[in-house]
């Protein structure tokens, strides 16, 4: 069970959770057991949670930062998932102290949980000295979560099957990068269950992207076919891709993921400073880069 205790730094071995953007994210169909299929662009952001991972009997958990009072009420975070998962898939008879620093907003579409449960699977290969291939690996980070696959890589890619599927992305142009979240909540299955419309159809990435202007290009050509299901449950996320678009400089504005976290890309990271100095203060936002 997840506790807060304030303990020192723990010796051990330390991972970045990064936080995911969804570039673009297009619904293309829905598996029989109701799963939805995309295409989705993905990237990481200079935005990540830390995981301070020391050897133990038991696994625990201590959790600091945004958040960390809902958290901690949970009696099986996805951290410790991971922890027994990889435990009982390789024999290990040990356990592990973890101490979580949250800084990425929660139920906000920027896969911080499973970005953590991924930390989590590196950190404890590495601690106790597993050299398991790749795929096994990446096999037990899907059992964890859809997106689970995808942060543990952390580097840019494009998604399909229900994400878990996952191939090479372009390199991606330097821009500045502002992430926006109003404070409210969106559950994913709630925003799935709320789209509407027909399916999208996969648009293949047939080109790199020299420059900004080409990658703003093929983000406007396929945009988040969940904005609007989103908005119809958090009419701020529409609020909050409203004022980003307005703000000097924006090249492009959408949201992540299910939201209710939006995005806004521009040439430099100080056109993002200037553009989010101008925001409500109670918004949350992180300004930085695509990494």
């Amino acid at each position: 069970m997840a506790d807060r205790r304030g303990a020192s730094a723990l010796e051990g071995t330390i991972e970045t959770a990064q936080a995911k953007v969804n570039l673009w994210l297009s619904v293309v169909g829905r598996r029989d057991d109701g799963y939805h299929l995309l295409h989705s662009l993905i990237a990481f952001a200079d935005l990540g949670d830390t995981l301070e991972i020391a050897p133990a009997e038991n696994f625990t958990l201590a959790i600091d930062g945004l958040g960390a009072e809902r958290l901690s009420v949970e009696s099986d975070n996805l951290v410790l998932k991971a922890g027994r998962l990889l435990a009982a898939e390789t024999g290990i008879k040990a356990g592990a102290a973890f101490r979580l620093m949250k800084r990425i907003p929660m139920a906000a579409g920027l896969g911080g949980g499973s970005a953590d449960a991924a930390a989590a699977l590196r950190g404890l290969c590495r601690l106790w000295r597993l050299d398991l291939p790749a795929t096994q690996v990446a096999a037990l980070a899907a059992r964890l979560g859809a997106d689970v696959p995808m942060c543990l890589r952390q580097y840019p890619c494009i998604a399909g099957g229900i994400g878990e599927e996952l191939g090479p992305a372009p390199d991606l142009p330097g821009c500045g990068l502002l992430l926006v979240n109003p404070g409210v909540p969106l559950s994913t299955p709630e925003v799935f269950a709320a789209r509407r419309g027909d399916f999208s159809r996969v648009q293949p990435v047939d080109r790199t992207w020299p420059d900004l202007a080409g990658l703003v290009a093929a983000l406007a050509a396929r945009g988040n076919d969940l904005t609007e299901a989103a908005v119809s449950r958090q009419p701020v996320v529409g609020e909050v891709l409203a004022a980003l678009r307005r703000t000097a400089g924006a090249r492009y504005a959408a949201m992540s993921g299910s939201g209710a976290t939006c995005f806004a890309l521009y040439d430099t990271v100080v056109d993002a400073e200037c553009a989010a100095a101008g925001l409500p203060a109670s918004w949350w936002r992180h300004v930085g880069r695509l990494t």
